[in-house]
């Protein structure tokens, strides 16, 4: 009796030993990924969008591919930290496929999709400003705030379905800016400041 309890004993640092150095490891990483995302929203709140993105990004490298929910999640912060540090092209590409790609997933989360077509949907407001004060003509900017026009119409029925009345206000003034920005004259545009996020 006493051997099988010596020997069970001196298993357990084996069996530890092999968990820390296979699977532990992803555990680890995982972990350290939590870790990152955490500072990064530590770092959006004191409104440093350069170091969130930068946390953003270093927790989405660690990750494992079949946890798709959380990298997903952490994509579309990522293009919000991406939108404040001036980086709004880059964000606009990026919502854009990740609202694809929860488009075409059945079994995506309808928040997230939500979420990230909002946010798609202000940046392409935000890059019609820009371009219409960098004076491109209305065939290029116009696509732009149309595409935003529709998610927030979109978005603010869906709202008003599920019976969400403070999201369905937000999205029809939503909706009403984009259309103001779409018939606003140049020269109206250039005297407002350039909006927040």
């Amino acid at each position: 009796m006493r051997a099988v309890l010596l020997v069970v004993w001196l298993m357990i640092p084996v069996v530890v030993g092999a968990y820390h150095y296979g699977p532990g490891q992803e555990q680890m990483r995982i972990d350290h990924a939590a870790i990152l995302v955490m500072v990064a929203e530590q770092q959006a709140r004191q409104e440093k969008w350069a170091e969130a993105e930068a946390a953003y990004e270093e927790a989405l490298k660690l990750l494992p591919a079949e946890r798709i929910a959380d990298i997903r999640r952490i994509r579309l912060e990522r293009a919000k930290a991406q939108m404040l540090a001036r980086k709004l092209p880059v964000a606009n590409q990026e919502l854009q496929n990740l609202v694809a790609e929860l488009r075409d997933d059945p079994t995506a989360d309808p928040k997230l999709l939500a979420e990230a077509r909002s946010t798609l949907a202000n940046s392409q407001y935000y890059l019609t400003w820009l371009m219409r004060l960098e004076g491109l003509t209305k065939e290029a900017w116009e696509p732009e705030i149309e595409a935003a026009r529709q998610t927030y119409r979109l978005l603010a029925e869906q709202s008003e379905s599920a019976g969400d009345t403070n999201a369905a206000k937000k999205n029809r003034e939503d909706l009403e800016s984009a259309v103001r920005l779409a018939r606003m004259d140049l020269t109206e545009l250039q005297g407002l400041p350039l909006p927040s996020q």
